[in-house]
C-alpha cells in the first residue's frame, strides 16, 4: 500500500487542478483574475512562510547569497501565472492546460538543442524529439480548432483568442524556466518549502499593484465570496502544490509524470459539468493525442535514465 501512496497523491493532485481550472475559468467571467492570483499566493507565501521561517532558517543565507536564481524565478514565476490566468478567462480550461502543460517538454528539448546551461538541461534522443514535434503538431491544432470556432468555449474575438493563446505558450515556457532556476536553489541546499515560500513575491506585488491601480471593480461581492475564494484558494491551489511535492517524492520520476500527462483528460471530463461549455470532438481528440505523446516521451526518458544508472 505504501508504494501506492506516491501516485495516489499525484492522481489527487491531478483532480485538483482539473477542478481548479473549471472553477477558477468559470470565475473569471465575473471577477477579475488578478484579486484571485492576489489572494491565492499571498495565503501559500503566508503558509510556506511561516513554515520555512519555523524549520528553514539556515534557508535564507543561501537565498540571500544567491539573488540570481531567486529573482529569475520569481519574474519567471509572475509571467507564467499571470498568462495562465489570462488563456484561463478567454478559452476552454482543458485547452489552456494542454498548450502550458505541453510547453514543458518542449522547453526541455530547445534548452537541449542549444547546450543550455541551465539545471535540468540536457540532450535529447530522437524518440524524444519525435514526441516534441507531435506535441508542436497538437498545439497547432489546438490554435486552429479555437480560431475557427471549433472548441467547447466559442466566445471571443479573433484578436483575444490569438492573444490567450500566445499567453498561453509564454506561461508553459515560463513556469519550466522557473522550475529549473528552483531546481538550482534545491541543488545548493534551499529546502522546497523556502522556495515556496519565496518564488511568489514578484507576482504578489505586481497583482497588487494592479488591484490598487485598476478603476474596474474586482467582481469579489463581498465578505462571504471573499471567504469563499479564500477557501477555494488554500484547497485548489495552496493544497494540490504541496500533495505533488510529496507524491513525486514518493513515486518514480516516470510513474509521476505519466499520471500529470492525463491532466489535460481529466479537465476535459470536468468540463462536461459546466453549462457555459460544450462538448468538442476535436478538443477531446487533440487532448487524447497530446496525453499519448507525453506518456511515450516519459517512457523514452526513462528507458534512457536506466542504462546511464546501472
Amino acid at each position: 500500500m505504501s508504494g501506492l501512496l506516491g501516485p495516489l497523491l499525484v492522481v489527487i493532485f491531478c483532480l485538483s487542478q482539473a477542478l481548479r481550472d473549471v472553477y477558477f475559468g468559470n470565475l473569471f467571467q465575473g471577477v477579475d483574475f488578478f484579486a484571485v492570483l492576489l489572494l491565492s499566493f499571498a495565503i501559500s507565501t503566508a503558509i510556506f512562510g511561516g513554515l520555512a521561517l519555523a524549520r528553514c532558517r539556515k534557508d535564507l543565507a543561501i537565498l540571500y547569497a544567491n539573488p540570481g536564481p531567486v529573482l529569475a524565478m520569481n519574474l519567471l514565476t509572475a509571467i507564467a501565472w499571470s498568462c495562465y490566468f489570462f488563456g484561463l478567462t478567454h478559452l476552454e480550461p482543458a485547452i489552456v492546460n494542454t498548450i502550458h502543460s505541453g510547453m514543458a517538454p518542449l522547453t526541455v528539448a530547445v534548452l537541449g538543442l542549444w547546450g543550455g546551461r541551465l539545471v535540468g538541461a540536457r540532450p535529447i534522443d530522437r524518440a524524444e524529439l519525435a514526441g516534441c514535434a507531435g506535441i508542436l503538431l497538437v498545439t497547432a491544432a489546438l490554435w486552429f480548432v479555437v480560431l475557427t470556432g471549433r472548441s467547447g468555449d466559442r466566445g471571443g474575438d479573433l484578436a483575444t483568442l490569438a492573444l490567450a493563446l500566445a499567453a498561453l505558450l509564454v506561461s508553459g515556457g515560463s513556469i519550466t524556466l522557473s522550475l529549473l532556476f528552483a531546481k538550482r536553489l534545491n541543488d545548493r541546499g534551499v529546502t522546497s518549502t523556502s522556495v515556496t515560500a519565496t518564488r511568489y513575491f514578484l507576482l504578489i506585488l505586481v497583482a497588487a499593484v494592479i488591484e490598487l491601480a485598476s478603476s474596474r471593480p474586482s467582481g469579489i461581492a463581498g465578505p462571504a465570496q471573499l471567504g469563499l475564494l479564500a477557501a477555494a484558494a488554500t484547497g485548489l491551489v495552496v493544497l494540490p502544490l504541496f500533495i505533488l511535492q510529496v507524491g513525486i517524492a514518493l513515486s518514480a520520476p516516470a510513474t509521476a509524470q505519466i499520471i500529470r500527462a492525463l491532466g489535460p483528460v481529466f479537465i476535459f471530463a470536468l468540463e462536461q459539468f459546466d453549462g457555459r461549455l460544450h462538448y468538442s470532438a476535436p478538443v477531446l481528440a487533440s487532448i487524447l493525442a497530446y496525453s499519448a505523446l507525453a506518456i511515450a516521451i516519459n517512457v523514452a526518458h526513462g528507458r534512457r535514465r536506466e542504462p546511464a544508472r546501472a
